[in-house]
Order: C-alpha cells, then structure tokens, then sequence
C-alpha cells in the first residue's frame, strides 16, 4: 500500500522558523553517471557514478517573510515534515542557496510565490 502524505498535516520550517501557506514542495536528485563499455562490444559492462545535485521548489501562498529576507549567498536549511495521520516523514535540505523568486497573481485567485533552492544533500 503506497505512503501518501497530506499537504495540510504537514509542515516546513527554514532555519528552525515555520514557514506558513505552505502549497507544496518538491525536488529532485539528478546524479552524474558515465557508461563503461567493454572494448568492441556496444553493450555496457559498468556505470562510474560522479557529482549528484538537489534542485527543489518551496510554493508558499503570497510570500515567505523568512525566505524573502534571505540573500545572496546566504546559507539555510529546510526540514519537510510530511504527515499523514500517524505516518511520518521528514526531509532535511541541508546547506541551501535560493536561486530564484518568482510570484504569480491571477484574476480571482491568490498570489503564490515560488522559491527555487539548491541544497548539498536531502537526507
């Protein structure tokens, strides 16, 4: 049976404060691979595994006071709570840079903002 985590159960915090109207948020690991091929054969033999990157996006309702202060080249950390009635999860961004804000208002709706990161590790 799948693990299904519920957005308004759970929580996000950025140096230790709440983050609140928290929308979503979601990352991705891309790891760097090279194939090894055997000699004249098209077939491969290994994989020499190199560098991975986290990449993610943290969508807030309207804005983020704490993610809006942050600069630069200033270094942060964000830990995910994911809940589902007693099921738990937790994501730690750790040494996270903001790459880029950007805010949507749309006629009869509420402005969102979306705040992309890069982080050394999510464990």
């Amino acid at each position: 049976m799948p693990t299904v985590f519920a957005a308004s159960e759970s929580s996000v915090t950025v140096d230790g404060d709440p983050v609140e109207g928290v929308q979503g948020i979601d990352y991705r690991v891309v790891r760097f691979r090279r194939n090894v091929y055997a000699l004249g054969s098209t077939e491969r033999v290994d994989v020499i595994s190199g560098a991975s990157d986290v990449e993610g996006r943290l969508r807030v309702a309207s804005a983020s006071a704490k993610l809006d202060s942050l600069g630069g080249e200033q270094i942060f950390q964000i830990i995910a709570n994911l809940r589902h009635g007693n099921t738990e999860s937790t994501l730690t961004f750790d040494d996270c840079y903001l790459t880029e804000k950007t805010f949507d208002l749309s006629v009869g709706g509420n402005g969102e903002a979306v705040y992309r990161f890069t982080a050394t590790r999510v464990r």
